[in-house]
Parts: C-alpha cells; structure tokens; sequence
C-alpha cells in the first residue's frame, strides 16, 4: 500500500488531503510511523524521531495513529488477495506476497490480476497500491516499491540480470545502511559490482549473507510463499519518556514490562523456554565510557527445562537477567523481554550472553512503523 497509515488518515480526513502528516505520537521520543508523501519531499520518513521530523517541516501536522482502524483495512485487503489465491504471505499489515502461478480465476498473466487486485482495493478501500510482478519473491519486492504511489512495475526473467545490474545496492533486500557503508568500503555500489563479487569474499564479509546476496545479484531467490508459519517468538518492548537508571525505576517498568509478555504469551497460547531481555542505552553525554556508544544495545538470555508461562516463572528470571546490566552509569532507554525456543527442553538451564537479533513476530501488529514508503 501507498504511506498507508497517513493514506488512511488523509482519507478519513479531508482537511488533511495534500498537507505533510506524520502519524505517530507527538512526544519527545515520539516516531514517524509513516509520513505522507507531502512530508516526503521536506525529508521526513517512516522510523524517523517526530522531533526530527518537525525541525525538517515546521508545518508538519502529527495524527495520532488509529491502528485498530488500519488493521480493518488490513482485513478488506485480504478478503481481495484471498478471492485470487490462498497462497497468502504477510510481510506487515499492509504488505504480502501472492502466488498466483495457479489463481484462482484462471488468469493467464501476473500482471492483468496486479491490475485487477489494485483496481478493486481502490474501489473498496478508497486508497492506492503498488504490486511488483516477477517470478521470484526478491525481485517481486523491489518492483512493488520501484513506481510508488499507484504504481505496477514487471520484471520479466529476460530482463532480470539488467535490472539488478543497475540497482544501487541500498535496494537489495538485505542491505541494511551498516552493511551498505561495509559494500562501499569493498567497492560495491551497485548490483553488478555485487555480482561481480566472489562467493568466497562475501561470505568471508558477510557470513551466511553473503550465500544470499551472491544469489540476489544473479536473480536466484527460490524461497516460495508461505502461508502458514510457526510461531517463533513473543516478545514486548517499551521507549522511556525518560531514560531510567534507578533501581526504583528498572524495577518498576521490568515488572509491568513482565505483565505485558504475560499477557502475550496467554494471548498466542505460546510455549517457550528462553527468555531474552533487551536493553537500549541512552545517548553519552561524555566521552568517558567508550564501551556503550550512542543507543548501544545489548541482550542477555537464560534457558530454563520448562516452559515459561507466568508472572512468577518469568519475573524471577528477568531480574537475574537484568542484573548483569550495568544500568547506574548508563542510563536505559528501552527495554523489552521476548519469549523463545519453542522446541523440547534442553538437558540443563543454561545461562548465556548474547548480541543476537531481536525478532517480532506478533501477528496483531503492534505500532511499529508501516512498510510502505
């Protein structure tokens, strides 16, 4: 969809049409969920701080986000995709992948079901949307982005090798900014300069990545559309107004912070082992501890032989997590807690460190920013 959340808003708002929205709270640590595209041009954008977003549109209107109202629309759009194929992949809730290699209607080309789909969302829901068609998901999702808003770009197999050629490397799926300055550094700017790229160097940079970019660049991408998943994960996590180092304070916001995971975890009927806690630092104010740099955040995590499931199973736990984080000197900006390992119990509860990723994966999509730009 096409800046969804404000598309919504602009919809149900007139007064709102043609002006520079953001929708997200208006508070100091407040994010842009998503900027309509007026806002666009001053250079604010989805994920950037809404006091940031201000200083680059000083007539820039914050709209609280109504997402139980975009989860309605999220609803009607599946009710559409769902009449052409069950082959159903969410990727945010305004987002997916179709298969439609066998549709329903018995529509010979991807591209006339793209039409007729953009067609009726926009009879249906009043608003606009971009598809990108091509015979595998990487290049599929680049295309649905490549003529935003209302746009329908294909990329045919002949023509694949040429379009990924030219890509800027920022557009592989994949290449995060830190990854994309660590290709510039190596001379990679581009989709052929990835191709022309060994499979042994990019693994040696990339790790397990690198398998997949050498792919990318070659327009390989077998994964197939999955409509049914397994739940890997629950986890909550909250922003401070402030930043917290008192142990009042951690104390206080770890427990409300171990209700909520509760409360998830009842909810999705979860099962997990693992418990993971996520700290976020403050920005420095001096140069004196160079070991936590701006936002720098860390993880720790303990395996347990049973699964976590209450109040008093898990509190216990994120509080003997908790006190490996020096908190006193460096101030916490975020915490969160998540659930994992839905697996069998392992033969002891082993306690361990981590800087692993942090994963989401709720489905009743929480307010994080929305993925059409």
């Amino acid at each position: 969809m096409d800046q969804f959340f404000a598309a919504v808003e602009q919809r149900d708002h007139p007064e709102l049409r043609g002006k520079p929205i953001a929708v997200g709270h208006d508070a100091e640590r407040g994010v842009v969920s998503t900027a309509s595209y007026e806002a666009r041009r001053f250079g604010v954008h989805s994920a950037q701080s809404i006091q940031v977003a201000k200083r680059l549109c000083p007539q820039l209107i914050i709209v609280e986000p109504h997402f139980q109202k975009y989860k309605e629309v999220s609803a009607q759009l599946h009710e559409i995709f769902h009449d052409y194929t069950d082959l159903i992949e969410p990727i945010s809730l305004d987002e997916a992948f179709l298969d439609v290699t066998e549709n329903k209607k018995s529509i010979e080309l991807g591209v006339d079901i793209a039409r007729e789909i953009k067609q009726r969302i926009l009879e249906t829901t009043g608003l606009t949307a971009s598809a990108g068609v091509s015979y595998c998901k990487f290049l599929a999702k680049i295309a649905s982005d490549w003529r935003k808003p209302d746009g329908l770009t294909v990329i045919h197999p002949d023509k694949a090798l040429d379009f990924i050629s030219q890509l800027k490397i920022e557009k592989i799926w994949g290449v995060g900014q830190k990854t994309a300055e660590k290709m510039h550094r190596m001379g990679i700017f581009t989709g052929l300069d990835l191709r022309n790229t060994s499979l042994s160097r990019l693994t040696q940079e990339f790790g397990k990545m690198g398998q997949v970019f050498y792919d990318f660049s070659r327009g390989i991408d077998n994964r197939p559309v999955i409509s049914e998943w397994e739940r890997k994960s629950v986890s909550c996590e909250q922003t401070f107004e402030s930043d917290i180092n008192e142990n009042a304070a951690v104390t206080i916001h770890l427990y409300h912070t171990v209700l909520e995971l509760v409360r998830r975890i009842e909810k999705n009927d979860f099962e997990g082992r693992t418990l993971t806690l996520k700290v976020k630092f403050a920005r420095e104010q001096t140069q004196q501890y160079d070991k936590y740099q701006d936002f720098h955040q860390i993880t720790r995590s303990i395996t347990v032989d049973h699964v976590l499931r209450t109040k008093d199973e898990i509190l216990p736990l994120a509080k003997q997590l908790m006190q490996q984080v020096e908190f006193h000197s460096h101030p916490i900006r975020l915490l969160g807690l998540g659930v994992s390992n839905p697996g069998s119990p392992s033969s002891n509860g082993a306690l361990a460190s981590s800087q692993g990723a942090w994963c989401e994966l709720e489905l009743e999509f929480e307010p994080w920013p929305d993925s059409s730009e």
